[in-house]
């Protein structure tokens, strides 16, 4: 079989290389295609040589960014049509399931965000989705994920990539880090300005940045997503930080680190289930996902700067690289199993994602 794996936005590189090797150690033929668009065509090109880079960054306003997208469905399905794969997989990418689904290609999208208005287009489209079980007491299927054709799995998708890397000892060297004995170190990621789901400004972030910045038994390593915001933050003259100018190995930091503090989702997430206290500024509407890493004490909101915490070393050592890859291993199962076996029917969601708490 030939599988086209589509990668629009910098977590999916991490998130479907496992996949695709798996895909690849039991025969199959793996293609893929990638947007320039932050971080993601350097992280794809790290683990494919062979990446086509089909599309650039999504531009401001919602005009524009539907242009792109219909250029983009355009462009992949050119290249689909040169390459013929016979199943195509993504994170919601809606430029491939759109192009997909034009030329009778079988679509298969995993999603994690219930509150993503294009949902209704990508579950529509797509013949199979995978969504985390705790997704179920959402009203995912009315957005399209409907029970014939929705695969929950238990858990969620930072947890399939989470096992797929062991913590790099000179990742503070490489992030341009100097800590001495006693120095907290925190991780920040920036908003996703820009994202359709997350169209508000977040002063929150700066906010706190200007707090856990002025203490002096602390280093702060901010991972930006777009130039601007590089450019934006250093303006503010903060002390004690440092901002990396390429891609980082993000779960090497975040293992090494005392705090994760994310104003958007997918780093927030990796940083509360490597077990590494992590802070969330989130400012858009709150993620099931992370409502369920909150019931657990795996995640904490912050919605002032009165809500920090004193910043301090950990207390306890983060998760098991052992751990964290049985978790993984059993995850990327459940994705291959979407892709190469179409017939099987739907999971359905164990009982207890059918409710809070």
């Amino acid at each position: 079989m030939k599988i086209w794996i589509d990668l629009s936005n910098s977590p999916h590189p991490l998130l479907f290389a496992p996949v695709a090797r798996r895909f690849e150690d039991l025969g199959h033929e793996v293609l893929v295609t990638a947007r320039d668009n932050a971080q993601t065509a350097e992280l794809a090109r790290e683990r494919w040589h062979d990446v086509t880079v089909i599309g650039g960054p999504s531009p401001d306003g919602r005009g524009s960014k539907a242009r792109l997208v219909a250029d983009r469905v355009r462009w992949l399905a050119s290249w689909a049509r040169t390459h013929r794969p016979d199943a195509a997989l993504s994170h919601n990418s809606y430029a491939q399931i759109v192009a997909a689904r034009a030329l009778g290609i079988r679509t298969v999208t995993a999603m994690d965000y219930e509150h993503q208005p294009a949902n209704h287009i990508a579950f529509r489209l797509a013949g199979s989705v995978l969504l985390p079980a705790v997704l179920a007491r959402t009203n995912v299927d009315r957005m399209g994920a409907t029970r014939k054709k929705t695969r929950f799995y238990d858990g969620l998708k930072e947890e399939l990539y989470l096992g797929d890397f062991s913590p790099d000892p000179g990742i503070l060297a490489a992030a341009g880090v100097d800590r001495g004995d006693g120095t907290a170190l925190i991780v920040a990621r920036t908003p996703p300005s820009g994202a359709l789901y997350h169209r508000s400004d977040n002063p929150l972030f700066a906010k706190v940045l200007r707090v856990v910045c002025r203490e002096r038994e602390a280093r702060c390593v901010v991972l930006t997503r777009r130039p601007e915001q590089r450019r934006e933050l250093i303006d503010l003259g903060l002390p004690n930080v440092v901002f990396p100018e390429g891609a980082v190995d993000a779960r090497s930091l975040m293992y090494a680190s005392d705090l994760v503090i994310g104003a958007g989702g997918t780093m927030t997430r990796e940083g509360a289930l490597i077990g590494v206290p992590t802070l969330s500024l989130f400012s858009g509407r709150t993620p099931e996902v992370d409502c369920w890493l909150e019931e657990r004490g795996n995640l904490r909101r912050i919605r002032s700067v009165r809500d920090l915490p004193t910043v301090s070393r950990r207390e306890a050592e983060p998760r098991r690289p052992e751990e964290l890859r049985a978790r993984s291993e059993r995850l990327i199962g459940q994705f291959v199993a979407a892709v190469v076996e179409p017939q099987a029917a739907a999971t359905p969601a164990p009982a207890w994602a059918g409710a809070r708490g």
